[in-house]
């Protein structure tokens, strides 16, 4: 299967190269800076000369977009809400002017399109879109009209032959450095990892060997089209979220966080504390209608694979960098 990742060098489109790639699909990656053989410069808002790497393609990716690991200036939500949008856009017109078209194009999107709300879970048919929460900063509203620019861009692109799916994606767990589970493991290990402002709030998540199965299962599923959400079954609350990845990391005390306080630290990290705060309670209902079983369903589990996966690449890592010795 020839697929093509256009914006596929953040951590989701890495962990969807090494993946397919391993199972023998031929991918092209489409990025502003290319470093390796299979990626091609493109600017993810003109048509150039990248465009023909989609012509007889099996399938199209996008993952192309600012990252959302930053503070949420207006600057920088223009900057989300452009990278997406266009980025979306020209794939359309690439996919329009391709002689064979794809067959699939699979269109990164975000749970984040969900309303902050404890319950009910949010599905495909019944979910409530965001957007206008009481009691919640103004802004989050923007993150919403994100989401929703990035899935019409997609919907109105005019690609007849091509099946369109928006994937609603939670986060992503990986063991990759600089990812959520890498991020949220080295607060655990710094004494940071309680819950934050109660920890009332959901958590959706998704294990990446789950998500690469669910991106092979849609494009294999010529019947499916639309949103979809790629979200383990079993959201949980930050507090019991954070607890388990402590245990998991073999971190026994994690201490809490008012709001204030995790407003203080997104600012020392220079990301924002939606991402902390924002409850989302996402689950997969048409994945699962669909038949789609889940490797990782559970976030114990889960988690203790991320943990594991993560010491055997930091003693592989360990092992490749050990001076050699003369003999």
């Amino acid at each position: 299967m020839k697929v093509v990742l256009p914006g596929g060098t953040g951590q989701v489109g890495a962990i969807l190269d090494r993946a397919l790639t391993a199972a023998g699909h031929r991918v092209t990656v489409l990025t502003r800076r290319p470093k390796r053989a299979h990626h091609i410069g493109w600017d993810g808002a003109t048509l150039g000369g990248w465009a023909a790497a989609l012509d007889a393609c099996d399938a199209v990716i996008n993952l192309a977009g600012r990252s959302v690991s930053c503070r949420y200036t207006p600057e920088n939500l223009r900057a989300m809400m452009d990278s997406r949008v266009d980025s979306a856009r020209v794939v359309g017109e690439a996919i329009a002017a391709a002689a064979r078209p794809p067959r699939v194009w699979l269109q990164m999107s975000t749970a984040t399109i969900y309303s902050h709300r404890f319950d009910p879970a949010h599905d495909e048919a019944t979910g409530l879109i965001g957007g206008a929460e009481p009691g919640v900063p103004d802004y989050w509203a923007y993150s919403v009209e994100i989401a929703k620019n990035w899935e019409r861009a997609q919907s109105e692109a005019p690609a007849p032959g091509t099946r369109k799916v928006a994937l609603r994606s939670a986060m992503v767990m990986s063991p990759d450095r600089g990812g959520v589970f890498d991020v949220l493991s080295r607060l655990a290990r710094l004494g940071l990892g309680g819950p934050v402002a109660g920890g009332a709030q959901y958590v959706s998540w998704i294990h990446d060997e789950d998500f690469v199965r669910a991106v092979e299962f849609l494009i294999a599923r010529d019947d499916l089209d639309g949103p979809v959400n790629l979200a383990s079954p079993n959201p949980l609350p930050h507090r019991e979220f954070m607890r388990v990845l402590r245990a998991a990391r073999g971190v026994p005390v994690g201490l809490p966080a008012t709001r204030w306080m995790a407003e203080l630290g997104a600012f020392a990290l220079r990301t924002d504390t939606e991402l902390l705060l924002k409850s989302r309670r996402v689950v997969p209902g048409r994945l699962r209608a669909a038949g789609f079983a889940f490797t990782h369903p559970e976030w114990g589990s889960a988690a203790a694979s991320l943990a594991r996966r993560a010491r055997l690449d930091r003693a592989a890592s360990r092992r490749s960098s050990a001076p050699v010795s003369a003999g």
